[in-house]
């Protein structure tokens, strides 16, 4: 009998927490589709003036106003009178080349004489407001991705235009999640190869190309934020756009007549 007593209440124990979870399961799944619509409803309309009205703020009358101080200096040229050697300090290093040909490697940098090089500021602040947009976009998109993926009803043969609708909704909100995820490594990879680009400044501090380089890549970098802050607020518009003119058929796919998709 303790026995039968002890595998009873393990049964009760396991279908108690069975019915916990699935209780705990539908409870989520109902919080998902409700922050969903309210984020279609309330939060896209609002984020679409927002990324609008941004974009129209970042509209400089030219580019060289985005342009930083290195605050890397030009060393004054050393003068060497005929039959002279350079200076111990400021001897070049020579390397050969695989032709044969002598080749100037630089200067080896172990400090720069007014301390720090600074990032670009205007690019930094522009970055900082950017980068959560991007995640905000990536978090909305999956949600929408959650919400609609739930409301996809068992598979049945006929009277499937709805879940047709369902379905390209989804696949445009996966392309916009991959596509914001990109905006992200854009800015990474900018602070790279502005740091590189900065370190050859800093190596050879005569050579003015390499210093118009980082100039040129601070300008290309801000059009490249205009123009992702642009496409934040296309990504939003579309996924809007499609929802909204489709919101009966996601909602429910198989309990209208068959219309077209717009």
């Amino acid at each position: 009998m303790p026995k039968q007593e002890s595998s009873s209440v393990k049964e009760v124990i396991r279908n108690t927490s069975t019915l916990d979870s699935d209780v705990e399961l539908e409870k989520f799944f109902e919080k998902t589709k409700k922050d969903a619509e309210l984020l279609v409803n309330d939060v896209f309309p609002q984020r679409i003036m927002a990324l609008e009205n941004l974009h129209q703020s970042m509209n400089l009358t030219k580019l060289s106003e985005v342009h930083n101080d290195l605050n890397i200096p030009v060393p004054d040229p050393v003068l060497l009178l005929p039959d002279t050697e350079e200076p111990s300090s400021k001897k070049r290093k020579v390397e050969v080349s695989s032709d044969n040909g002598e080749s100037i490697s630089g200067t080896r940098v172990l400090a720069l004489p007014n301390g720090l090089a600074p990032c670009n500021k205007h690019i930094v602040d522009l970055s900082e407001k950017m980068k959560p947009l991007i995640r905000d976009l990536i978090e909305h998109a999956n949600l929408i991705k959650m919400w609609i993926s739930f409301l996809i009803p068992k598979i049945e043969d006929g009277n499937n235009f709805g879940v047709s609708i369902q379905e390209e909704t989804l696949s445009e909100a996966r392309t916009v999640e991959s596509e914001a995820a990109t905006y992200l490594e854009q800015i990474s990879r900018y602070f790279i190869t502005r740091g590189k680009i900065v370190s050859k400044v800093a190596k050879y501090p005569h050579i003015e190309d390499y210093r118009r380089s980082v100039n040129e890549l601070d300008e290309k970098e801000y059009v490249c934020l205009r123009l992702t802050c642009c496409e934040l607020r296309n990504h939003y518009a579309s996924l809007y756009d499609i929802i909204h003119k489709n919101m009966d058929k996601i909602k429910k796919p198989r309990n209208a007549n068959a219309d077209n998709l717009y």
